[in-house]
């Protein structure tokens, strides 16, 4: 049916950083598996609010206009530093031509600005549109934000991760690893949500959902 991979990187943070840091770094992640943040989100037959939100050329794309055309899927990613985020990405463009085939919609959400999100569409070839979330007003609104802890952006800075220079000044909100199916109701066929960066949705049963809502079919959790 669906299930959760974790994202192996090309390099492991235990490699680059002290382990007493990646120790910080698992630390930080439980406490946010342990907050309320994932219970709260939007689940499975929920309706996912509307947004309207800029392409790198700063043009909108809405939600509700998405929909028109058939089902969306809505997937969050925290910025093209994540090699996490990348790996992602890529695997949703291999699965890209299915996902139109079955008369999806897909669409990325970051809180980069347009021009490093242009920048890391471009070096993961994506061929579907991502979209800025400023501030991580949108992300926030749906119940998918959280600060990255004081005690992990020295470490990110050690990596050459300026989290500011991808969002702006002093900001520091991410989302929450997520991909939605929306059906063409706007009511949520699927959902993933994990406190956990290196687990996402699997795209390829992703497609699976998309084709069992676009012949009628259940659908159910991704995950």
């Amino acid at each position: 049916m669906s299930r959760t991979f974790s994202l192996a990187p090309p390099f492991t943070f235990e490699s680059a950083v002290a382990k007493v840091r990646a120790a910080v770094m698992r630390a930080q992640t439980q406490r946010l598996q342990e907050s309320r943040i994932v219970a709260t989100a939007p689940k499975t037959g929920d309706n996912l609010a509307d947004f309207e939100l800029p392409n790198h050329l700063g043009e909108k794309r809405s939600l509700a206009t998405l929909r028109e055309r058939g089902p969306v899927v809505v997937t969050f990613y925290r910025g093209g530093w994540c090699p996490y985020c990348n790996l992602e990405l890529r695997a949703y463009q291999a699965v890209f031509p299915e996902i139109k085939a079955a008369g999806a919609t897909l669409v990325a959400i970051t809180p980069e600005l347009p021009d490093a999100s242009l920048s890391t569409a471009e070096k993961n070839g994506l061929e579907f549109e991502v979209l800025t979330d400023a501030d991580a007003v949108y992300a926030r609104q749906v119940g998918l934000v959280f600060t990255l802890p004081e005690p992990l952006r020295p470490i990110y800075q050690g990596l050459g991760i300026n989290i500011e220079e991808h969002n702006g000044d002093g900001q520091f909100d991410l989302p929450l690893a997520a991909t939605f199916v929306v059906d063409i109701d706007g009511s949520i066929a699927s959902a993933f949500v994990n406190a956990d960066y290196t687990a996402r949705a699997e795209p390829s049963d992703v497609v699976k959902v998309l084709q069992c809502v676009c012949h009628g079919g259940p659908s159910g959790t991704v995950g």
